[in-house]
């Protein structure tokens, strides 16, 4: 497998959000939680001061529209209390006061404008790596998307084949439920794609708007931990088959792995009022099994070679400072410090999702690689699956 990527265009929710910011509404809206007391060192744990958002934090906690009158309407409700001998003047008052009781925001409500802002975003990201790449949208053979957080049909590709103009024969691959992973595995079916076509452009894009599952009435420990992580994201990259002018690394290897039993562990449930992101305790532990195997799949890869091989850096998703920490206690003792420190970087303004290892890329390059430097690329999602990718900076 030899694909050629260049540098990623990486867009930032423009909407900054503290945390001292979502400490402060969580704390107003539920006081008596049972770990109010704990808020202010659970949030300082993460680790995360600041995020970007795609939607200001006032569009995630607002109320929804309708009010105590949604389930019923206004009509109803006016001849329900009129039959009961309520004067005109009191059906007012009476009707004035359930619109305004304050109630969940639907799904529609929480999606709708996340969809758009992450359709605009993608395509900012979109025109942006095409760019950097030195191409137009008429050269685009395959366009690969991943969108797991405002789920649409038709999806973000045909979005992009649209805004963009793409050539009508161009081959649209959408990803929807790749989430976490979607950086590394579109990178890796890219590279497939274009072993298989050396003279294919293949165009990436990832955009994310994670935090429509900030819920504002859930007051469980794991959507606290929700709110305080989550930042929203796109990114997009070209992948050829031939090396570019304008290509930065050579990706040279993939490998997949899915951790049978698990795919209850992290999930998307949709409820009546919106995505809530789900985790279990338990997921720490599982993408450590899938770090010391990859691990493995490195040491069988290198084995002619075990004493002198390194990686000079590690792209890796971090899905929490537990994984970083886990990576770096496993690693051989003989690699050098300092490879997660564009990870580390990254998740301190979020965890970016699928977005994540561009935007370690991105990092990695701005501060610039000598060439012949090795990187491996890793990211564990939802399922629990995994996918990392070993390559050349050049």
């Amino acid at each position: 497998m030899t694909a050629y990527l260049c540098p990623p265009a990486v867009i930032h929710g423009e909407h900054t959000v503290q945390t001292d910011q979502i400490v402060a509404e969580v704390r107003d809206r539920l006081p008596h939680a049972a770990w109010e007391p704990r808020i202010d060192g659970i949030a300082a744990s993460t680790g995360i001061g600041s995020r970007g958002w795609m939607l200001p934090l006032e569009a995630a906690v607002a109320p929804g529209r309708d009010g105590g009158l949604r389930a019923v309407g206004v009509g109803p409700a006016q001849e329900a209390l009129a039959r009961d001998g309520f004067t005109q003047q009191e059906v007012d008052r009476v009707i004035a006061a359930l619109e305004a009781l304050p109630t969940p925001q639907t799904v529609q409500e929480r999606t709708s404008p996340a969809w758009e802002a992450v359709r605009s975003y993608g395509e900012r990201a979109a025109r942006g790596a095409l760019q950097i790449a030195g191409l137009d949208p008429a050269d685009v053979d395959c366009l690969i998307t991943s969108h797991s957080t405002t789920p649409a049909l038709p999806g973000l590709d045909v979005a992009l084949a649209n805004e963009l103009s793409l050539r009508n024969d161009v081959m649209l691959l959408p990803a929807t439920q790749w989430a976490c992973i979607a950086g590394t595995r579109s990178l890796a079916l890219a590279a497939d794609l274009v072993a298989a076509d050396p003279d294919r452009v293949v165009l990436v894009v990832i955009s994310e708007a994670l935090s429509t599952t900030y819920q504002p009435a859930d007051d469980t420990l794991e959507s606290l931990i929700v709110r305080l992580l989550f930042a929203d994201t796109a990114v997009a990259a070209v992948v050829t088959g031939r090396p570019r002018r304008e290509s930065v690394l050579r990706l040279d290897s993939a490998w997949h792995h899915t951790l049978p039993g698990t795919q209850d562990l992290h999930r998307l449930d949709t409820r009546s009022d919106g995505t809530h992101f789900v985790m279990d305790r338990r997921g720490p532990r599982a993408v450590q099994e899938t770090v010391t195997a990859m691990w493995e799949w490195l040491r069988l890869r290198y084995r002619d070679d075990p004493k002198s091989w390194h990686p000079d850096l590690l792209l890796a998703h971090p899905g929490g400072t537990r994984v970083l920490e886990y990576m770096e206690q496993t690693m051989p003792d003989a690699w050098p410090s300092g490879l997660l420190d564009y990870s580390r970087e990254s998740y301190t303004s979020g965890n970016r999702g699928g977005a994540a290892v561009f935007d370690i890329m991105r990092r990695a390059h701005d501060a610039g690689q000598s060439p012949g430097s090795r990187a491996v690329l890793f990211a564990a999602a939802p399922g629990l699956t995994a996918t990392a990718l070993e390559g050349e900076w050049l």
